[in-house]
């Protein structure tokens, strides 16, 4: 197989364009087995296998070069340069990270996971080499779905005019983001595409680039000639190239959605859908909020590109009609269109993974909560528990949005109560509010929720004790009572619980009532320490005799962790928080 024989472009460019297209028929199967034995993104992968062996074929790579925006559909160019063994050898699926990393590779120029990044990345390896007059190619990979994103606008608007020698924009168009594409672009991309890139109606010309229109992005063939010629070129351009996401797997090319990502799957059967048993929180609160919409028409649930995250089939967004709003990859938009929303009467929850909002931490101070604007947002993942790329890391939100002021910041602890949440936040008017779901599984409450949160930052004492205090945030909680089990147990303590339900704020009240009976504070958290919760009630009792333990994550980038691993290093399992504070007992 020729796939055995290439450890780098420059063994792909003995091959001629015949053996090149049987490459690309044993990459594809590479990759099939590949991901559906280990998951990872799989119609994206397929869908441009052809253009990644074209990209390496022509130009020469690591002197030229290629950024893919994401990098969720870089595994071709993974195979190409030098990590082949990572999706040939079955021990060696999980060497290599789903994204690029310039740890792994010379041909690897930035760690990316997050979208709409890559032209201005080009954008800045662009001016970078002009300065030192250099002539190297950079070839920025995006995708259509990547182009609703606002900084693929700024790039494309500052790269058409302002880069002066070479910058080629590699427009990958499959005609999908991870769902369908939202936004007036696409109409006028979509007569692109119908009139094979001759319609005046287009909008890289009018940024400033030149303009090619590939038909078949999937034709090895077509490929190899067009990048020849343009290679070199001396100002910018926009290859428009259509391909099929999902190419080559009847299954992807029928259920591109639905195979954007996968898990493991039995590729033989081509069962992509994943059957949990038992209670999930995806469904659960999407079920929620469909009764809500039915309702009250003023619900509306909004997301940027990310139905997956509560399972909203197409069916199902096409039922939910005119109260569903996907926003495309434009986090920044969507806070602030909510914000709109809201002050004009309407109940918008805004639903999307916890790393994500990083996108729209201005929007969410300026624009919502100066003005205390009671909007929704859901923080999915956002958990050590989640996911471990370090891309989409979900454990910093505490500390990067706990602290601006006006927000109110759940964590709830159970189903009922994070339903309870839910509905008081849809049904207030004073505050914004973001609530961080719970990941360690689904736990019911033995007691009556409270339905009303509007006494911001109330504790609730839970099981009342002496001496030792554990306030065990959201889905530490249920750590929390490990832990005072362990504590009856080891140190003959009957220790007090409290589920603090704000991360936003302290109970001032309770905290003055615990220094009166207790002497140690456990604080545990699902995020990282600095600038977290724990750091509040420390600095509280700063001042006071009594001691207080912090327990969460330490403030770092990791990448695919081992949850266990993790939690045992930063000392986050009963018998090594009940260690130190016998620890702290015997001073």
């Amino acid at each position: 197989m020729y796939i055995e024989k290439i450890d780098s472009p420059k063994d792909l460019k003995k091959l001629n364009v015949e053996q090149c297209v049987v490459l690309a028929d044993e990459i594809r199967y590479a990759l099939l087995h590949a991901i559906s034995a280990t998951g990872g993104h799989l119609s994206s992968n397929l869908g441009i296998v052809e253009a990644t062996i074209a990209l390496h074929y022509v130009f020469d790579s690591p002197t030229d070069k290629i950024i893919f925006d994401t990098s969720h559909q870089c595994y071709t160019h993974k195979i190409l340069t030098g990590r082949k063994d990572a999706y040939l050898e079955p021990k060696q699926y999980k060497k290599y990270s789903g994204y690029t990393n310039p740890d792994e590779s010379v041909h690897d120029y930035f760690k990316l996971g997050h979208t709409s990044t890559s032209i201005s990345l080009a954008c800045g390896l662009a001016k970078a080499r002009d300065l030192r007059g250099d002539k190297e190619n950079v070839i920025a990979v995006i995708g259509d779905g990547s182009l609703s994103g606002g900084e693929a606008f700024e790039g494309l608007n500052f790269g058409g005019s302002e880069i002066r020698g070479n910058l080629i924009i590699l427009f990958n168009d499959n005609q999908m983001s991870i769902a369908e594409n939202h936004g007036g672009m696409y109409e006028s991309i979509n007569a692109l595409r119908m009139s094979k890139g001759e319609t005046p109606n287009n909008i890289f010309r009018f940024l400033g680039y030149e303009y090619k229109y590939i038909g078949d992005g999937n034709d090895l063939m077509n490929l190899i000639p067009i990048f020849q010629q343009i290679k070199d070129i001396d100002h910018p351009i926009v290859l428009h190239m259509c391909t099929m996401k999902g190419k080559g797997y009847d299954v992807s090319e029928q259920k591109r959605e639905e195979t954007h990502f996968v898990k493991s799957f039995d590729l033989k059967l081509g069962d992509v859908q994943q059957k949990i048993a038992g209670e999930r929180y995806d469904l659960i609160v999407r079920d929620f909020l469909l009764e809500k919409m039915k309702a009250d028409r003023n619900v509306v649930i909004m997301t940027a590109a990310m139905p997956v995250t509560l399972s909203l089939s197409e069916e199902l967004r096409k039922q939910i009609g005119e109260q569903y709003i996907d926003v495309g990859i434009a986090e920044e938009h969507a806070i602030s269109m909510a914000g709109g929303i809201a002050r004009n009467g309407g109940k918008p929850v805004f639903f999307t993974r916890s790393t994500f909002f990083q996108r729209a931490y201005d929007q969410i101070s300026q624009d919502v909560c100066i003005n205390k604007l009671p909007i929704t947002m859901i923080l999915i993942n956002s958990s050590v528990y989640a996911a471990t790329d370090m891309t989409h890391i979900g454990t910093f939100d505490i500390a990067m949005m706990s602290n601006i002021p006006n927000l109110v910041m759940l964590a709830p602890t159970n189903k009922e109560e994070y339903l309870a949440m839910l509905d008081w936040s849809i049904e207030q008017d004073e505050y914004p509010v973001a609530i961080r779901p719970p990941r360690n599984g689904i736990y019911h409450a033995d007691y009556e929720v409270n339905r009303d949160y509007s006494v911001i930052n109330k504790f609730q004492m839970t099981i009342q004790g002496e001496e030792i205090a554990v306030i065990a945030l959201g889905d530490f909680y249920q750590l929390g009572e490990e832990v005072i089990k362990l504590i009856r147990d080891e140190i003959h303590v009957n220790a007090s619980l409290i589920n603090p339900r704000y991360a936003s704020g302290i109970d001032e009240i309770l905290l003055n009532e615990l220094s009166e009976t207790h002497r140690i504070i456990i604080t545990l958290e699902d995020g990282i320490l600095e600038g977290g919760f724990g750091q509040k009630i420390s600095a509280f009792y700063g001042n006071t005799g009594v001691k207080v333990l912090n327990y969460g994550l330490k403030k770092e980038f990791v990448d695919f962790y081992d949850t266990r691993e993790i939690l045992g290093r930063n000392r986050l399992k009963p018998n090594l928080i009940v260690e130190d504070i016998m620890r702290q007992i015997q001073r």
